[in-house]
């Protein structure tokens, strides 16, 4: 783990909008002053955020969740208990100036979490985020990638679904895709979050390593 980079997981579920507003002033803070980086583990309690690509018609008009909107990249998401959401405040500056290589290395970080946790998942070209396959074959989403950067900040990040509520995505088109939505529960893994946490954790320096492969080239 790198000392440098703070990591925090919060227990209780957090409100959306001071989630939010405590993660823009933190990237703000990194980029003025040169606070440490933070990798932020959290939960929230069942809601909707709308991206910059939202399109209103993915919103059904039953959705019983509050919907925020988050101004990070794409459209509808669900947030909600038993889903592991991660917020990533680093400094490009410093790990390379390149947005796409970040969000490649973010999927393959969540890959390889899901990996150590005996789930195959995989990114898919022309589509952001992590699937898996279900046992009838068909491809399902099991997590969503959504970032956002600022002044070479990063902000925003991604969401696994651990063991949410997946009858609650049924008030949005996830994504604007219109796949199933699975879960580690869904799929027969019984995994705790702070299973989910020690992946990500052991994960992470692997994360780091392709940020910084990307910085210097090949």
């Amino acid at each position: 783990m790198d000392e440098t980079i703070e990591w925090r997981v919060s227990d209780a579920l957090l409100p959306y909008p001071e989630t939010l507003a405590a993660m823009e002033a933190r990237a703000a803070a990194i980029r003025d002053d040169g606070t440490a980086e933070l990798i932020w583990l959290v939960e929230h309690p069942p809601l909707y955020t709308a991206g910059t690509s939202a399109v209103p018609q993915e919103l059904m008009p039953d959705a019983r969740f509050p919907v925020y909107a988050a101004g990070r990249g794409g459209r509808y998401t669900y947030h909600g208990p038993g889903q592991r959401v991660g917020y990533l405040m680093l400094d490009l500056h410093k790990r390379g100036r390149d947005v796409r290589a970040y969000v490649h290395a973010l999927e393959r970080w969540v890959i390889n979490a899901l990996a150590r946790l005996g789930v195959a998942g995989r990114a898919i070209d022309g589509r952001v985020g992590i699937w898996v396959d279900l046992p009838d074959g068909r491809e399902a989403k099991i997590g969503a990638i959504g970032v956002r950067v600022r002044r070479w900040v990063t902000l925003h990040g991604f969401s696994i679904n651990v063991a949410p509520d997946l009858s609650h995505f049924g008030g949005i088109v996830p994504c604007g895709l219109p796949d199933p939505v699975t879960s580690l529960a869904d799929l027969g893994q019984e995994v705790s979050m702070a299973a989910m946490d020690r992946a990500l954790a052991d994960e992470f320096p692997a994360f780091l390593s392709r940020l910084g492969a990307a910085q210097h080239g090949p």
